[in-house]
């Protein structure tokens, strides 16, 4: 079997891989069990250098990482140099936090001495989707080998440049044969990995059905899960929003990555009485961004990730016109769909209940917008849908937004007068459809730890 890459801005044939075959499979699984008896025993201090290291590493090949970003999957080079960045940060965050977050918590109680210490578990499967090929991995790398663990890495199979070169920077880094590895294989393979008895836990980001499908296999065999799913993120923009920079930063989070992102902006709900002002701005805006080869430093947007997910992201859009929304910019194919993935910024208003861009998940440059007669409608809006990663709410009383984001919006995260993001301080996942557990954060790195109690009489 083998595994092809495509570069979506031409439609070329980038290079074809060899799947790693069951056995190999097999053996790199024995090879991280073997190396976690030693990895675990590590010092702190050890596994801090070698992390820091990585975070080097990264630092020095960012613009050829981000360019083979460019190549695998359309990213904008300005986009994957930040992408290699926020991924640095990360290891430098969790190199400097990991100790005092695993530190052992003395509780007291009738005993002696009782108190709660944190270990690893062993062998991580990372399932990871393809549109931050490199920050997935690392939200994922930082917190759980600097708590012990070993990873292996599964990765879209659109990218497995990106796949071998993480393997490539960890090993520049120093850190010992087995702790992370990269496996070269399709989803069909992924069930005998999570079969595998060496194989403690998985966590996946992608699409809710990869989620069930995965969540359902580690469930039959009692392994813990942690799933980073779909959104359908709402935007509330409420009557006393200043919206030059509502628009603004509306259209930066729903265009970043191409609109390839499960927290972009996917649904802007417009109270009534600006509707009209806020659209107007915002198409300027969306229309202001340049599309273009993704190494061109002028380039806003690169082509989407794949030929078919553009041919699915305009299908979506077609279905919703007929449905009765109203198209006010882009929405059509460029003139050779055929050779690249390209779509443009497009804008649907007019959104009802019974569309599918009312709750679902687009995936791509597509902003819908739906109107509400007031705030507590806005709210009810952007809560009827399955999902519940991230939302926003823009408005100048800042308390009034805190409250609304705090109480009343159902997300993992809620931001006021910002773009959803994710950051290596702070935990982030989603509630329903968008998943559950947590990563980043303090709360990130007890995911893949057994939380043991140890009672002294």
């Amino acid at each position: 079997m083998h595994i092809q890459s495509i570069n979506p801005f031409n439609g070329q044939p980038i290079k074809t891989y060899t799947e790693d075959s069951p056995a190999l499979v097999e053996k790199k699984i024995k090879i991280a069990h073997k190396a976690w008896f030693n990895w675990k025993e590590t010092s702190f201090k050890q596994r801090s250098e070698l992390m820091r290291k990585a975070g080097s590493v990264l630092g020095t090949q960012k613009e050829a990482l981000a360019a083979l970003m460019a190549k695998e999957m359309g990213k904008p080079l300005k986009e994957g140099i930040a992408e290699i960045e926020k991924c640095a940060l990360a290891c430098d965050y969790y190199a400097e936090n990991a100790a005092t977050f695993l530190e052992d918590r003395m509780v007291k109680t009738d005993a002696y001495k009782s108190y709660v210490s944190y270990q690893p578990i062993g062998v991580v499967l990372a399932v990871m989707p393809w549109n931050f090929p490199f920050w997935q991995v690392f939200r994922f790398i930082a917190p759980s080998i600097m708590a012990g663990n070993c990873g292996i890495l599964k990765h879209a199979s659109n990218v497995p440049g990106c796949g071998k070169a993480i393997e490539a920077v960890m090993v520049k880094a120093g850190f010992p044969k087995g702790v992370f590895q990269n496996l070269l294989i399709g989803s069909k393979q992924v069930s005998q990995v999570i079969a595998n008895p060496l194989v403690k836990a998985v966590t996946l980001t992608g699409s809710t059905e990869a989620g069930q499908k995965v969540a359902a296999q580690a469930a039959g065999l009692i392994k813990k899960t942690v799933l980073e799913l779909g959104g359908s993120d709402p935007y509330i923009v409420l009557e006393d929003a200043d919206l030059e920079e509502a628009a603004t930063i509306c259209a930066n989070s729903r265009l970043i990555n191409n609109g390839q992102s499960c927290i972009a902006a996917k649904r802007f709900i417009l109270v009534r009485e600006i509707e009209k002002s806020f659209t107007e701005i915002f198409k300027e805006k969306m229309s202001a961004k340049i599309a273009g080869d993704p190494y061109d430093a002028g380039s806003d947007l690169g082509p989407m990730a794949r030929i078919d997910l553009r041919n699915e992201l305009h299908r979506q859009v077609q279905q919703n016109i007929r449905a009765g929304a109203r198209l006010i910019l882009g929405g059509r194919l460029p003139k050779d769909a055929k050779n690249n993935a390209f779509y443009a910024p497009t804008i649907l208003t007019g959104i009802k209940k019974q569309m599918g861009a009312y709750s679902e998940e687009i995936f791509g440059p597509v902003a819908s917008i739906i109107t509400a007669k007031d705030t507590k409608e806005a709210v009810r809006i952007a809560n009827d849908t399955s999902f519940g990663l991230g939302a926003a709410i823009f408005t100048k009383d800042r308390a009034r937004g805190e409250k609304i984001a705090r109480e009343s919006l159902q997300a993992g995260a809620c931001f006021v007068n910002a773009f959803v993001k994710s950051d290596p301080r702070l935990p982030f996942g989603g509630i329903n459809q968008s998943g559950y557990g947590r990563e980043l954060g303090q709360h990130g790195i007890y995911e893949f730890v057994n939380i043991k109690s140890v009672y002294i009489g």
